[in-house]
């Protein structure tokens, strides 16, 4: 997968993650971006070492669910990291 398909689909994984998560979550595009990136290299990541199921195709629904999934556990610590806290 190319560079730009894969930011491509770091955005999109990232607005898709940040639709699922409850609750209100901060950042604006470039932050989804980010998150996303980040999120799709740890989902390739985590599926290829616990299920050998690396990123390979864009239009794979296999390298969605993957980038959609890391970008959600990428998210969840990105808000247990800056939440506020309620004193």
């Amino acid at each position: 997968m190319g560079f730009l398909a894969f930011i491509v689909l770091g955005l999109i994984a990232g607005a898709i993650a940040k639709a699922i998560m409850p609750g209100e979550s901060g950042g604006g595009w470039f932050t989804t971006l980010i998150l996303g990136v980040v999120g799709a290299v740890v989902g390739g990541w985590l599926g290829s070492l616990l299920f050998n199921a690396p990123l390979q195709n864009f239009w794979s629904l296999q390298t969605w669910a993957l980038a959609i999934g890391g970008a959600l556990v990428v998210l969840l610590l990105w808000g247990l990291l800056t939440g506020r806290r309620k004193d």
